[in-house]
């Protein structure tokens, strides 16, 4: 039988994780990603903007941190549909921090329970599907499945990113086709 692994982080005697939550966070930062992602998040942004503003490309972004009031909240965000309606560049410069908002395909804020899905001029969310949450783009129809257990669909990626700045962030691309 093969040893286990603790997934308790390493403490002094006497001193254990003030919650089960920082246990749970240590755990997330030690499984492996399905795609790993040196880059700095906002740099990783920054790359596919081109991409992202002339149509060959759509990007949805997970996140999950904690925000000003120190709940844990995590969202789905249309990356194309954050750049045609606010300014990137204080994120990009990490002048500002990039967090989902309730207006955002999905919202969540784990202290609340409050929970929204938006569609947006790219992504319609299906969230009553037994396969959980899927947003299906409106340009080629494709459906991004965001599970992490399974692949992301036809000409999607799902990359997570190793970064400081946040809880976890992962990044969906979707290369999108024309109709014909």
């Amino acid at each position: 039988m093969a040893p286990t692994q603790c997934i308790l982080p390493l403490c002094q005697r006497g001193q254990l994780p003030d919650t089960l939550k920082e246990v749970a966070r240590s755990r997330m930062r030690q499984q492996k990603p399905l795609f790993h992602c040196t880059v700095p998040t906002p740099q990783a942004l920054k790359d596919r903007e081109e991409a992202v503003r002339n149509g060959k490309l759509t990007t949805i972004i997970f996140i999950r941190d904690t925000n000003s009031k120190g709940q844990e909240v995590s969202g789905y965000i249309d990356f194309g549909h954050r750049l045609k309606t606010e300014n990137m560049e204080p994120y990009f410069d990490r002048r500002k921090k990039l967090m989902p908002r309730a207006t955002d395909l999905s919202f969540y804020n784990w202290e609340t329970q409050m929970s929204t899905s938006n569609p947006t001029p790219n992504f319609q969310v299906i969230a009553d599907n037994e396969a959980g949450l899927l947003f299906k783009n409106k340009r080629d129809r494709k459906v991004i499945n965001v599970d992490p257990r399974v692949k992301p669909g036809d000409n999607s990626t799902r990359t997570e990113q190793n970064t400081s700045e946040y809880v976890q962030v992962v990044i969906y691309d979707h290369v999108t086709r024309r109709r014909s």
